[in-house]
């Protein structure tokens, strides 16, 4: 074995259930991990199994109680340890992430550096979690809201971001107060596992020794149909596919709980008449192939202007033409594998459908070896029926505007709704895109990649995206509960609305 997986805890076989340092659990069955890259097996998995199920809940229920106590900024002092342990150990756990997913090295430095840097934000909003004081309308009474701890929260991710992710809702919901269940994905369970095993030595440092930071490995027909049924838990963030997302939110809203849905993205860029190519260019690249086009926020599609077209593509092509793929820990590769042969296959039949729809391939698109693959660049005419569908997988589709107006339709009128860019000089075309009648993405930038977000702001989007917020602005609040207060300070009992039962 890699020797950065013995210094992160992984073993040949290791157990997937995990509610306290000195409690593992993991006796269903077994799963095998596999290096995308090679086909080659890293490590086995026990899952957890109901039973183990129900005592890891039961142990983050109880623990909340005594969670939600310690005083906000104490949560947070313990997340900036967190923090710090995950510094540590950055190097071994961004080669674990790339072996695992398959993304390159520098990208599975970037991931744990999101987690590192969501710790410093969250152990800061620890002394932040505000609430509005409002005038009343009664004299001699005070109006305010206060913010107070939720409960456990369950926390579904995806394989291509195993570390930010978690990072984003799990270190937020817990200097909320909250507790946490994570269910990782089955095709990366090792990065979750080393995760567990950086956190336990944190807890337990810090007299935690059970139920704060939760681990459940499993698939989704088992653990997260567990998760989004179970009544003890009020909130469930849930980050994948758009089916996935729609059974959660039908299981969690069968019970009337809350979730935050991170789902499909189908992000596009406008490369205006007015565009400085010199920013778009490497924009359009690192959004299209970056994590080999596995990312919610990949670029997917290029709506150009037709007096910029041919030029766009020639760059294009000439940009692909050196993109080096190979193993994701070469320092000199800069596109890894998909992470598995379905994935392959979904993009070779969508790049099969572009033809019968109209379409052509003007670059890659081939299967290399494995789960490796080129990049593909392809012309439709405007949003087809497979542009309106997410591949994941490195596949761009050129299509061609006339009209800024246009490009605007074009962006939003395919189902999902996460991300969005246009590159103008043009202060009119930018301020279009971003008003109430342009970009109806969660994201929306100018001059900058679709790809990647900063933690201040809120992350998600809408329609089929889901409408979920994670990391930075006011999202810290999907983990709390609101209660409204009102105090009468005088000595009358003035009624609302003006009602009088003195008579």
């Amino acid at each position: 074995m890699h020797s950065f997986l013995n210094n992160l805890g992984i073993k040949k076989e290791n157990l997937g259930g995990c509610y306290g340092i000195d409690n593992w659990v993991g006796y269903g069955e077994t799963i095998i991990s596999i290096n995308p890259a090679t086909g080659e097996p890293i490590a086995k998995i026990r899952l957890i199994d109901e039973g183990e199920y129900n005592n890891i809940t039961k142990s983050a229920c109880s623990t909340f109680k005594k969670w939600r106590e310690l005083p906000a900024p104490k949560r947070g002092e313990i997340v900036r340890q967190i923090g710090n342990a995950l510094r540590k150990k950055k190097e071994d756990l961004s080669k674990l992430v790339s072996l695992e997913t398959g993304k390159i090295y520098t990208e599975g430095q970037g991931e744990v550096q999101e987690a590192i840097d969501i710790s410093d934000f969250a152990c800061g909003l620890s002394r932040q979690l505000y609430g509005n004081t409002m005038p009343s309308e009664r004299q001699s009474h005070r109006l305010y809201e206060q913010w107070h701890p939720l409960g456990s929260v369950g926390i579904i991710t995806a394989f291509n971001f195993p570390v930010a992710v978690w990072g984003w809702n799990a270190l937020i919901a817990s200097v909320c107060g909250d507790t946490t269940i994570w269910k990782p994905s089955s095709k990366v369970p090792l990065c979750a596992i080393a995760v567990q095993h950086i956190v336990n030595g944190v807890l337990a440092d810090n007299g935690w020794e059970t139920g704060v930071f939760c681990l459940a490995c499993g698939d989704g027909k088992t653990v997260g149909s567990w998760i989004s049924k179970d009544p003890r838990i009020p909130l469930v963030s849930a980050t994948g596919s758009v089916s996935m997302g729609k059974k959660v939110a039908e299981n969690v809203a069968k019970r009337l709980g809350k979730t935050i849905l991170e789902l499909g993205g189908n992000n596009a860029v406008i490369v205006s008449e007015h565009a400085n190519m010199d920013l778009t260019l490497p924009a359009i690249l690192f959004g299209a192939i970056g994590t080999a086009g596995q990312r919610c926020t990949s670029l997917r599609r290029v709506l150009v202007h037709s007096s910029r077209k041919d030029d766009l593509i020639t760059r294009l092509i000439k940009a692909y033409s050196s993109v080096e793929i190979g193993d994701p820990l070469d320092p000199d590769v800069r596109m890894g594998p998909l992470i598995d042969g379905r994935a392959v296959s979904d993009m070779m039949m969508a790049l099969a459908s572009v033809e019968e729809q109209g379409g052509a391939i003007i670059y890659g698109g081939k299967r290399l070896r494995g789960n490796f693959v080129e990049p593909a660049i392809v012309e439709v005419p405007g949003n087809v029926p497979i542009v309106s569908k997410e591949t994941f997988a490195p596949i761009l589709y050129i299509i061609e505007y006339s009209d800024f107006d246009e490009a605007v339709q074009l962006q939003n009128e395919v189902p999902q709704g996460l991300s969005s860019a246009a590159f103008t000089t043009n202060l009119t075309e930018a301020e279009y895109f971003l008003s109430c009648s342009g970009s109806d993405c969660g994201i929306a930038n100018i001059n900058v990649s679709t790809s990647g977000a900063e933690i201040g702001g809120a992350f998600g989007g809408e329609k089929e995206t889901g409408g979920g917020r994670e990391a930075g602005s006011d999202a810290w609040k999907a983990y709390m509960r609101r209660q409204t207060v009102t105090i009468n300070w005088g000595n009358k009992m003035p009624l609302s609305q003006g009602i009088d039962f003195s008579k």
